[in-house]
């Protein structure tokens, strides 16, 4: 089974809320809830095998959301995505 790291999109120590900022009919919040709600990614449970040891990994989901956006906006190099 798969471990992945626990992502909190409501922090409480900042004045950002995820869910308040994507608003309903934008391309942000439909990404959000197809990865979240209708896509299965059951299929990367298999390729993590650190249930026993190793360290938690980020969540596909998560870094899809990341990726998908990232291409949205024009950005096609992984360089200028880690500099956004």
């Amino acid at each position: 089974m798969a471990r992945y790291k626990y992502i909190d999109t409501s922090p409480r120590f900042l004045a950002v809320d995820l869910h308040k900022q994507l608003l309903p009919g934008s391309f942000e919040y439909a990404l959000n809830y197809l990865l979240d709600h209708e896509i299965d990614l059951s299929g990367f449970d298999h390729q993590y095998c650190n249930d026993a040891m190793g360290a938690c990994a980020y969540p596909p989901a998560m870094l899809l959301k990341v990726i998908l956006f990232a291409y949205a906006q024009g950005m096609v190099s992984s360089r200028q995505m880690a500099r956004a």
